[in-house]
């Protein structure tokens, strides 16, 4: 069974070409080579590519929008045509919204080059790494700072290294599980407002508020930090979201899951994550209970499901009587 989708807010973040400096001009060691150009393109791809084909007028495939790389062998070819042919097949490469151009291994760049970037508004950047080493670094920047994001309503905990998003209405207890969580040695993630964004395909990595940090707000209580009571090994930065425990107050007449062999999912930035509801009563109690729903999921992802496994010892001890009850004409 899949649940609807519980997000309040989603996103597709994007960066200008001015952030991207700023946060990585000395991990990528770039030099900007045109400063009369404006930095206020947006990059909105995390995807990055070298032009291929389109830099020698071939565009119908070309990817518009899309951060380009020029290397050795991009440079070397455009220094093989004469001046004007060089300018008039950039000029049309440039006709497209290209964020910015980079040009690898230090290479030298031509007056010409730059003068059809300006022309055209580009900013054009040299970095002294190698066009793999390039990409090997900046595509994880970009994947980071480009990820679709949104916002849930609950307290994210690190339980056995198992991401627990509690979910549920206002004052039903989640901070105060996560609290008693923190207090047996597991580790709070965010509480209240949990920032999550989708890495890959299928990767969700949540974290706090900058500004809440580690706080939490106990009711009755108020604002406390968790970080400044419990000490550095009662917070990390962020987790990967696994299971969501929905907490509700028990409700008379609906039924809850006894075997286990009916899962339930939630979709978050089109990612399903397994999804537990426990139904709270006086007595229960839920710290216990959260523990064994993230050993329980590290069994599931070691190849171990105990549900399905009982379900079929019990399916395989009934045959024998099935099948002679179905032999037995008298």
């Amino acid at each position: 069974m899949t649940r609807d989708s519980t997000e309040v807010s989603e996103s597709t973040a994007q960066i200008t070409v001015q952030e991207l400096l700023e946060g990585k001009s000395e991990t990528l060691e770039l030099e900007l080579l045109t400063p009369e150009v404006g930095l206020d393109r947006i990059i909105a791809d995390s995807d990055i590519s070298s032009p291929g084909l389109a830099l020698s007028g071939y565009t119908e495939r070309f990817p518009e929008g899309r951060t380009q790389v020029f290397g050795e062998t991009e440079m070397r070819y455009l220094a093989s045509l004469d001046t004007g042919r060089a300018k008039e097949l950039l000029s049309e490469l440039f006709t497209f919204a290209i964020p910015v151009v980079f040009v690898t291994k230090g290479l030298p760049v031509s007056d010409d080059i730059l003068s059809v970037a300006r022309e055209h508004g580009v900013p054009l950047v040299r970095t002294m790494l190698t066009t793999r080493e390039f990409y090997r670094r900046v595509k994880p920047y970009l994947e980071g700072a480009l990820a679709p994001t949104t916002q849930l309503h609950g307290s994210l905990a690190d339980v056995y290294g198992v991401g627990l998003l509690f979910m549920g209405t206002s004052g039903v207890g989640k901070s105060e599980c996560v609290l008693d969580l923190v207090e047996r040695g597991h580790r709070l993630v965010a509480d209240d407002l949990v920032m999550v964004s989708r890495r890959g395909a299928d990767v969700l990595i949540g974290r706090g508020h900058e500004l809440q940090a580690h706080h939490m707000e106990i009711r009755g209580l108020g604002i406390i930090d968790v970080g400044a009571l419990f000490g550095i090994r009662a917070i990390r930065q962020q987790k990967r979201l696994e299971v969501i425990v929905q907490l509700e107050h028990w409700a008379d007449g609906k039924e809850y899951t006894r075997t286990g062999l009916d899962t339930s999912e939630t979709e978050v930035l089109g990612v399903r994550i397994p999804t537990v509801t426990i139904p709270l009563n006086p007595g229960k109690n839920i710290t216990v209970i959260s523990e064994v729903v993230a050993m329980n999921y590290l069994l599931k992802y070691s190849g171990v499901d105990t549900a399905a496994a009982f379900d079929q010892r019990i399916q395989d001890a009934i045959q024998p009587v099935k099948a002679h009850l179905e032999q037995d004409y008298e």
